[in-house]
């Protein structure tokens, strides 16, 4: 009996694509804010490799690292361990998103305000809603609420031997952050503080009195909700 053959993977390589239809000539021709991510990543990638086109490399990249943002928190290490990636792709990832993270510092009135435990929750829950592992961000602020940068600190179980109090408060005098809102997920889904929860952010808010740092909110993000310890009185006096 014969085997049945294997479906043929077709990935059309850029110069096999009609000349209108590459994702540089479309972008000289529409502008760039018409591409897809993807299509500007192979922009940046330029070549392929394996058989494999440059824009379905960008594409595969994109999901195996949970888009860009994922793409900015990964090490070299990490992104020359993806198939199709060298060093010298991998460096041009990294110079691109690090220059537009500095296009948005220079540009303050770019940057979103976070006025709220609303405003804090919808600029990372895309990010940390469907994370697997518990995750510290801090939101660093400037004296106008407009956000700074939003690190990753720890990934892991959130304990007080585990979180120093003190790598908080250095990635905030580091940005020159006026304040910050401490952020992080539970990958249950269930938003609801634990006492370790608690005990940790009464040792930030405290820290951050003797260090005149605001420590504004501990937001606990979980699958589409998320709890706002100040608002509850939680590790914070009323």
């Amino acid at each position: 009996m014969e085997k049945e053959a294997k479906p043929v993977q077709y990935f059309p390589l850029i110069r096999d694509m009609a000349e209108q239809d590459r994702p540089r000539e479309r972008l000289i021709r529409i502008g760039a804010e018409a591409l897809s991510t993807a299509e500007l990543l192979a922009i940046i990638l330029r070549t392929g490799g394996h058989g494999e086109s440059v824009l379905r490399l960008a594409e595969r990249l994109l999901v195996e690292f949970d888009n860009l943002p994922g793409l900015s928190r990964a090490t070299i290490t990490e992104l020359t361990d993806a198939r199709g990636l060298g060093e010298a792709k991998a460096a041009e990832i990294k110079a691109a998103l690090e220059i537009g993270r500095r296009l948005v510092t220079s540009a303050p009135e770019e940057r979103p305000r976070v006025a709220s435990p609303d405003d804090a929750f919808n600029l990372l829950k895309s990010e940390m809603m469907f994370l697997d592992q518990e995750h510290l961000r801090l939101i660093l602020l400037d004296t106008r609420n407009r956000v700074l940068r939003t690190p990753t600190i720890y990934i892991g179980s959130l304990n007080t031997s585990v979180v120093r109090v003190g790598e908080l408060f250095r990635a905030a005098i580091r940005e020159n952050a006026a304040a910050f809102i401490v952020a992080h997920n539970h990958p249950s889904g269930d938003p609801a503080p634990s006492p370790e929860d608690i005990n940790v952010t009464r040792q930030i808010v405290q820290a951050g009195r003797l260090l005149d740092i605001d420590v504004l909110d501990h937001v606990i993000i979980g699958r589409g909700r998320f709890v706002s310890l100040k608002q509850r009185g939680l590790g914070f006096d009323r």
